[in-house]
């Protein structure tokens, strides 16, 4: 039980953490926020989405793990909350990005969470392979292993940091393309680490996970690639 109250705090102040970057962004003015910032619907399809992800492909991996029960996914979340907001945008007709405000909450979100999983120890099924490392932790069943979910967090962290820094010298590719950065950053990280972690292997040598990373990082990398052609449509509809 007191597993679960850690982590459940810490998921409290992951997204306490990442309302309090968005809100301070908004108030900065550092990064525009373009389209249906106040939509409901367009919320909605967010938390949705990402609900429905992080249970499906969280669940997935444990179940190929042989491990039962249910489980969540940051992952998995982050893919949902992307396909639902494509496909709500494009039932919409929507064709302005608008990921550019959920960048600096993503990474600030993800480094405060994943300090949960590490404290929530081996329940938590995201600790990683036995190492002879000397910072190996041990989770409780006597075996030292890597703390993955520190990797994480340090790693998400440092893409704050360096975001932060670029978003102050108004560097227009980083606020740009954010949101894309971010997520592709976070995949291509998550893709390494998987390899550290005891999951059941999918295709080959690679577990869902690292599969669902990849997919992540097509996304993100054509999101960037056409990004000149998307700022000139919106220029023009705007001008």
């Amino acid at each position: 039980m007191g597993d679960v109250l850690v982590h459940t705090a810490f998921d409290v102040l992951a997204w306490v953490a990442a309302g309090a970057a968005a809100w301070w962004l908004s108030r900065t003015g550092l990064v525009p926020f373009r389209g249906p910032a106040a939509d409901l619907a367009y919320l909605a399809a967010v938390l949705f989405g990402a609900g429905l992800g992080a249970v499906v492909f969280g669940t997935a991996n444990l179940w190929l793990s042989g491990q039962p029960g249910f489980a969540r996914s940051i992952e998995g979340a982050i893919a949902g909350g992307i396909l639902a907001v494509e496909l709500y945008k494009r039932a919409r007709g929507i064709r302005l990005r608008t990921g550019a405000r959920f960048a600096l909450p993503l990474a600030v979100g993800v480094a405060v969470g994943r300090i949960g999983c590490y404290l929530s120890g081996l329940d938590d099924f995201t600790y990683g392979t036995p190492t002879a490392l000397s910072w190996g932790h041990d989770f409780g069943d006597g075996v030292p292993r890597h703390p993955v979910q520190l990797y994480e967090s340090a790693a998400m962290a440092a893409f704050a940091l360096v975001y932060l820094v670029q978003a102050r010298r108004r560097n227009a590719f980083v606020i740009d393309n954010g949101f894309y950065l971010a997520v592709g950053f976070y995949a291509l990280q998550r893709f390494a680490w998987e390899f550290l972690k005891p999951y059941a292997p999918l295709l080959g040598p690679l577990t869902l996970f690292h599969l669902l990373a990849v997919a992540i990082v097509v996304y993100a990398a054509f999101m960037i690639a056409t990004a000149p052609r998307a700022r000139a449509a919106h220029d023009r509809a705007f001008a």
